[in-house]
């Protein structure tokens, strides 16, 4: 659907596992590097930009969550896409789904990822600690910003969730538990998908209208 838009592309991978009768989500932390080209410290998901090598977005998501975390591409039964995003150097980042074991253990790349933790996927409906942020993109769109604190007893400290990656957990969250979340949200939530393709499309509009003025 959105393979036309003249638009450099990345994509990620949000993997799916069950843990203690929950349905959790695997994140990662990237290390605290300055030099790093992407987000240093931010919580992401698995995944990065596509290359020329990569046949489509689920190949580019497969093939970053086995370079960050040690995750094999046959370890992950992919089962969608979402509606894409865009981050803050207008690349079009593209969600994949799948589904991992509970036993896999990950070795992250020392280089990329200096944490990774699991999150259940509820807590992007009903969490403990949330705000919400308006603010005005590069573009002068105005959206709101999802910032959710996760305190994971297993690491023993807090981990920060916020962005694109936020929004794409609450968006599968919506779509899996299919009800209302404790805060507000800015989707038509009786015609979710079509109503997160109309925002994407808003927000892509702006961005183009940006740069045509420039």
């Amino acid at each position: 659907r959105f393979s036309a838009l003249p638009l450099p592309r990345a994509a990620v991978l949000l993997p799916l596992l069950v843990r203690r009768g929950r349905l959790c989500v695997l994140l990662t932390r990237r290390c605290f590097d300055f030099q790093l080209r992407r987000s240093p410290g931010e919580v992401c998901f698995p995944g990065g930009k596509s290359e020329a090598a990569d046949k489509d977005e689920i190949e580019t998501a497969l093939r970053e969550a086995q370079e960050e975390v040690g995750l094999p591409p046959e370890e992950v039964e992919v089962v969608c896409r979402l509606v894409p995003g865009l981050d803050k150097m207008n690349n079009l980042v593209i969600p994949v789904v799948g589904f991992i074991e509970d036993t896999f253990q990950a070795t992250p790349n020392p280089d990329e990822v200096s944490d990774v933790f699991v999150v259940p996927l509820e807590y992007f409906l009903e969490p403990l600690n949330y705000m919400a942020l308006t603010y005005k993109t590069s573009s002068g769109h105005r959206s709101r910003m999802h910032c959710f604190t996760y305190d994971d007893n297993e690491h023993k400290t807090s981990f920060k969730i916020w962005g694109l990656t936020a929004h794409f957990a609450v968006f599968l969250a919506l779509v899996i538990f299919g009800r209302r979340p404790t805060f507000e949200v800015d989707y038509d939530l009786d015609n979710l998908v079509s109503s997160a393709v109309q925002n994407f499309m808003s927000l892509y509009a702006s961005v183009q209208e940006k740069k045509s003025n420039l």
